[in-house]
């Protein structure tokens, strides 16, 4: 285990659109939701567990409960047994916690017969996860932890200021989350480097392209502007800025790039550090490298993937895997490897690529094929016979043999010795950000999972936008019609009503499955902050081309497109404690032309899903 941060850590506590669906009430108002988006019922808990400041206490007749559930030092009226109370030294693979069964409130946390079965099996707790990444893994849910931000933000600290190794500073590779600019973590970051780094390097990665379609020729470039712009006003340019790139931790996109990048510049030289905001993509990224030729050809057998959820702060110390050294032997054969795939087309993959690509493309816009030059050959697999086993009658049930652990592998001191390691570090929290007001439940609702499909439409002055219960845009005054394009999660409703009658409507259906998020009727609104106003003033610059981006925390935004010279008075609303920001220029400036017809009596234009491009793959040819 990576020891540095343990101590800080022993202290935490923490497509389609449908039709749109009319009110009965009036037929100027709009519901825009899309069913074929509407998540299987497997997928969402059943339980909603409410945010931790709304969280009951627990009542007397639970605490029996509640001591059972933190183990046996909790339980046992003699005191707890020894393998209990000492510390385990080995890590969550998942979250970076150290295991232990003392405290189920705590990050780590196993129940002990679980832990002792663990401890006691041939691979020992080198093979176990912790209970929380097992729930978060197979079940989407987990109990949430009472962390202090400030935890993670000493944890990621004290890796970098620790003395560099191999004569050499790291590389911070920031992971930036394209959706959320301008990042509210990176001005941050000077503060978390010390004296004692003078040489680290920062090479920042904007994730998530994947989600957000191409609005024009060029977006990707004009994206990336937007990141170099967000990086200078952070104080990042010239020397300390190694360079800005463009990918998907998710669909693949742009990662081969990112490790031909890395080993041609970076190669070996110091160990590299994954840093970011919270469900920026960090853990993914970590998995997607792991998996590539960024490491050794050993690593996947001896590092366990760490676990990726939509919760903030999934990962709760540091992870790590050896980064291979890139020769000039492996880098030629990995460019060879690199230009014979950019030569196949699609219909000259297998049916198990072909399925996976395909899957992907529902995924995102942007797709990348990740592959691996060094692979260890795997051995044959071995049939286990057990005559047991196959002894049963008709009426009995098979009697199966206790599951047999696999060993997990473990690298030599000679692998390792002068190893360079990829770290993947606890996301720092944001501030302001309506995340941290939501229940899981609501989270998975609001995180963009797919493609963001944008909805287009065009208002009148005196009429309101309401993105779910989360934000509220009011056209207050024009002498035009604008165009409003929502680019948000494709599960939160849009929802279009006039101005005289949207308070009323607020306070009727915030809770309700009307606005969708929150959710929880009036007893969830009770403890939810109301929305607070903003005034926002615009002039339109043309028809086709967005003038702004109102950015409704981390909930979306939403571009407006007006005439010419044409002034806008807008009346913007988020909950209270959240960040309203007016963003120019816009992500996306030519959102509003990627829109079908307009829908006959209704405010809305029909939805349009451009279509997946996938990088280095020819689109034309045959066997």
């Amino acid at each position: 285990m990576h020891r540095l941060g343990r101590a800080l850590l022993g202290g935490f506590a923490r497509a389609r659109g449908s039709v749109p669906r009319r009110a009965a009430a009036s037929g100027e108002e709009e519901q825009f939701v899309f069913l074929e988006y509407e998540p299987p019922p497997q997928a969402v808990p059943e339980r909603r567990e409410a945010p931790a400041a709304a969280r009951p206490k627990a009542a007397p007749a639970a605490a029996e409960e509640e001591r059972r559930r933190r183990g046996p030092a909790a339980a046992a009226a003699g005191g707890a047994e020894p393998w209990a109370e000492a510390p385990s030294g080995v890590s969550c693979s998942g979250c970076g916690a150290e295991l232990q069964c003392r405290d189920g409130a705590a990050p780590g946390f196993l129940p002990a017969d679980k832990y002792r079965s663990a401890a006691g099996g041939a691979a020992g707790l080198r093979a176990a996860v912790c209970q929380r990444c097992w729930l978060l893994a197979h079940h989407g849910r987990a109990p949430r932890l009472e962390l202090p931000a400030e935890r993670h933000r000493l944890v990621v600290s004290a890796a970098l200021r620790h003395p560099p190794r191999h004569g050499r500073g790291p590389l911070l590779l920031y992971v930036l989350d394209v959706l959320e600019l301008p990042d509210p973590v990176l001005p941050q970051l000077p503060a978390l480097l010390s004296a004692a780094t003078p040489a680290a390097a920062v090479l920042v990665v904007g994730n998530k392209v994947d989600l957000l379609p191409r609005d024009g020729p060029g977006h990707l470039e004009r994206l990336r502007r937007r990141v170099v712009a967000a990086c200078a006003r952070a104080g990042l340019r010239g020397a300390p800025l190694a360079g800005v790139r463009l990918a998907s931790a998710k669909t693949g996109f742009g990662l081969e790039g990112l490790v031909s990048r890395l080993q041609r510049s970076w190669r070996a030289a110091g160990d590299v550090y994954l840093l970011g905001a919270t469900n920026s993509g960090k853990s993914t990224l970590f998995n997607a490298l792991l998996r590539s030729d960024y490491c050794k050809s050993r690593a996947p057998d001896a590092v366990g993937l760490a676990t990726v959820s939509s919760w903030p702060g999934t990962t709760l110390n540091l992870l790590k895997f050896p980064i291979i050294n890139p020769t000039c032997d492996r880098i030629f054969r990995r460019q060879e490897r690199l230009n014979a795939e950019a030569e196949k087309t699609e219909d000259q993959l297998s049916n198990e690529e072909l399925k996976y690509l395909n899957h992907l493309k529902k995924q995102g816009y942007l797709v990348g094929r990740v592959g691996r030059t060094f692979q260890r050959p795997k051995p044959s697999p071995v049939v286990d016979f057990d005559p047991d086993v196959l002894s049963y009658s008709v009426d009995e049930d098979p009697s199966y043999s206790p599951h047999k652990h696999k060993e997990k592998e473990e690298f030599t001191y000679n692998e390792v010795k002068d190893a360079r390691w990829c770290f993947d570090t606890p996301g720092i929290a944001k501030e302001n950000c309506v995340l941290n007001l939501l229940t899981d439940k609501e989270i998975k609702l609001v995180l963009p999972m797919h493609a963001i499909v944008p909805r287009t439409f065009i208002l009148k002055p005196e009429m309101v936008l309401f993105l779910a219960a989360l934000g509220r845009i009011d056209y207050l005054q024009g002498e035009k019609p604008a165009w409003f394009s929502v680019v948000a999660s494709n599960l939160l409703p849009v929802y279009i009503t006039t101005l005289s009658k949207a308070d009323a409507i607020y306070e009727k259906y915030a809770g309700k499955e009307l606005l969708k998020v929150p959710m929880g009727g009036e007893e969830r609104m009770k403890e939810f902050p109301p929305l607070i106003p903003q005034d926002v003033t615009l002039e339109g610059i043309g028809t086709t081309e967005a003038v702004a981006d109102i950015k409704l925390s981390s909930a979306g935004w939403v571009a407006v497109t007006a005439h010419a010279q044409e002034k806008l008075l807008l009346r913007a609303y988020t909950p209270k404690g959240t960040a309203l920001v007016v963003r120019e220029p816009p992500l996306l400036p030519y959102i509003c032309n990627i829109r079908g017809a307009r829908i006959a009596g209704t405010a809305a234009y029909r939805t349009k899903k451009p279509p997946s491009r996938v990088e280095n793959l020819k689109t034309t040819g045959s066997r």
